[in-house]
């Protein structure tokens, strides 16, 4: 078993800070869509945003591999938990050698994924999972976003993705190579999130500065008409 985890804490540039440059050790372990491992903190942002902008993320310039989400289902159950059912299209960008060994060229797959909102608890918990060519490989991803148990005004999330290459020789070799391509992904994952942060301040800015705006002509024709 092969696990690849990592630490990040970012400032309110997105920036991690310099002691944060650790060392890392790939595992089996890993995240399905670049994110460092096992645990992240979003500084500066609630998790009220970060849920937002995780469900939100998609598409974006940094993750072009997803060019697809479709929502399957939404529902709110007896708990008041928001519950949805997407299904993502993703060009997985597999390293050749890793092609050319299952014997595959086409690398479009479908996510299937399923997240469970809890304002009550706040809790975002997300579980995907490929349903394409699951006869060669699988990733199965569980990531779980919170309030820092230390400071409320930054989220937490823990995640954790299983790679499992069946059918082929060399499977540990090729999950090594699959787990050191998604690392090299974490630095898109994270400036992803805060891409999406920062557009969603910037519509509630611009919905502000309209409303403002809308307020302001009423006043000024009432002024004027004195």
């Amino acid at each position: 078993m092969k696990i690849w985890t990592s630490e990040h804490v970012f400032n309110e540039c997105g920036r991690p800070f310099p002691y944060m440059g650790l060392p890392l050790h790939v595992t089996r372990h890993v995240t399905a869509d670049g994110f460092p491992g096992n645990h992240s903190y979003y500084g500066i942002h609630p998790w009220e945003t970060v849920t937002k902008a995780a469900m939100q993320k998609y598409p974006n310039p940094m993750n072009p591999s997803v060019f697809g989400v479709d929502v399957l289902d939404r529902n709110v159950d007896q708990q008041g938990r928001l519950h949805s059912k997407r299904l993502l299209s993703t060009e997985w960008g597999l390293p050749s050698i890793v092609r050319s060994i299952i014997g595959n060229t086409r690398t479009c797959t479908y996510i299937q994924e399923h997240s469970v909102v809890d304002p009550k608890e706040k809790t975002f918990e997300l579980q995907s999972t490929n349903i394409t060519f699951t006869n060669m490989v699988s990733v199965d991803e569980r990531l779980v976003y919170r309030p820092h148990p230390e400071d409320p005004e930054k989220t937490m999330l823990t995640q954790e993705a299983i790679i499992s290459v069946k059918g082929v020789s060399l499977s540990s070799y090729l999950e090594g190579l699959m787990a050191s391509t998604i690392s090299t992904n974490a630095g898109k994952g994270r400036e992803a999130m805060e891409w999406v942060i920062r557009r969603l301040n910037t519509e509630i800015e611009e919905l502000a500065i309209t409303a403002r705006g809308t307020l302001r002509t009423p006043m000024a024709a009432a002024v004027t008409e004195k």
